[in-house]
């Protein structure tokens, strides 16, 4: 079977875990990594011996033995970075968010149908094992009808303004950054709220630090949701139904474990185990989507990436946030 060549575009902290989780891939080589600078682009890929190491992202997306990129570049950049690939006929897996609004999501889906080529946002919390198993849970109706969801993800940052949680010309804010997990098991388990009525805390540098959201369904469904960088908050989901409920314990975004609770007081603790730090399982999906010549995800659909940005665009529009 044919093996997918990956490029890596950026050499940062999601990079490298990236690379990591790469390397447990079946069919699949990281082959290219592109930097701003060769020397960072030739230490990143002594690190992971990687043959092809360049020093401008335009020189990577030209590798004609590259087939798809994975954008680790900040916020603000990916809707461009996407475009820069598509353009050169390479298949793309975008960071998350996607883009920094709808507007530019819904150029870059243009840009993909036109060029007839794979595009997905990275969220990769959709593809590990607990997510999916929590699906089946929900599906054999073990917890009954879904009732209410909260989930949360803080932690305490270092306030630096120059760095790109707090900086707003990188896409600082914690909804973007980490708010972005709540908003997304909402959508996955409940669809489109509604009503949301959020608030935010607006910090000196002009982004939000923490926020709360509540979806509202007029199904009598309801998800509270709440993000923040400035305080180690429990960082738990809880998903409560009719006949019981499921926790994922901290970090829930990547457990390892999830806690399966019924009405009548029985628990049990159901465990799994990753091949290596969980990234292994979106750049799979993205592998074996490419093998079988398809042009998006069947898991992550472009037309949820679409769902979640626009919620992430109503949220941020309550609190008059704008980025330039």
């Amino acid at each position: 079977m044919k093996t997918i060549h990956w490029g890596i575009l950026g050499t940062g902290r999601i990079a490298e875990k990236f690379a990591i989780g790469l390397q447990h891939v079946t069919n699949a080589q990281l082959y290219a990594v592109g930097s701003r600078t060769k020397e960072q682009a030739i230490q990143f890929a002594s690190r992971y011996n990687i043959p092809r190491a360049y020093g401008s992202y335009a020189e990577l997306a030209a590798d004609p033995n590259v087939d798809v990129i994975y954008i680790a570049s900040p916020h603000v950049f990916h809707a461009e970075h996407t475009l820069l690939c598509l353009e050169a006929g390479k298949a793309v897996l975008c960071e998350k968010p996607f883009a920094m609004n709808a507007r530019q999501v819904s150029d870059m889906i243009k840009k993909a149908k036109e060029k007839d080529l794979f595009l997905m946002e990275a969220l990769w919390t959709r593809f590990l094992p607990t997510v999916r198993h929590t699906e089946q849970l929900i599906a054999s109706g073990v917890i009954g009808d879904i009732i209410q969801i909260q989930s949360d993800f803080g932690f305490k940052a270092e306030y630096d303004p120059q760095w790109r949680l707090f900086n707003k010309q990188l896409g600082g804010g914690s909804l973007l950054d980490i708010g972005i997990y709540p908003v997304f098991i909402a959508l996955l388990l409940l669809g489109m709220p509604d009503e949301i009525v959020s608030s935010a805390v607006i910090g000196k540098t002009g982004i939000d630090e923490s926020i709360g959201a509540i979806f509202k369904y007029n199904n009598g469904k309801i998800a509270s949701l709440t993000s923040t960088f400035m305080a180690n908050t429990p960082t738990e989901t809880i998903i409560s139904g009719t006949e019981g409920r499921i926790r994922f314990h901290r970090m829930w975004h990547m457990p390892t474990f999830l806690t399966l609770t019924k009405n009548d007081g029985t628990s049990e603790d159901i465990r799994f185990n990753y091949a290596a730090n969980g990234y292994e399982y979106e750049a799979q999906e993205v592998t074996n989507c490419l093998l079988q010549g398809l042009k998006e995800s069947p898991l992550l659909p472009l037309s949820f990436s679409e769902k979640l940005i626009s919620l992430l665009d109503t949220i941020r529009g309550q609190w008059n946030l704008e980025y330039d």
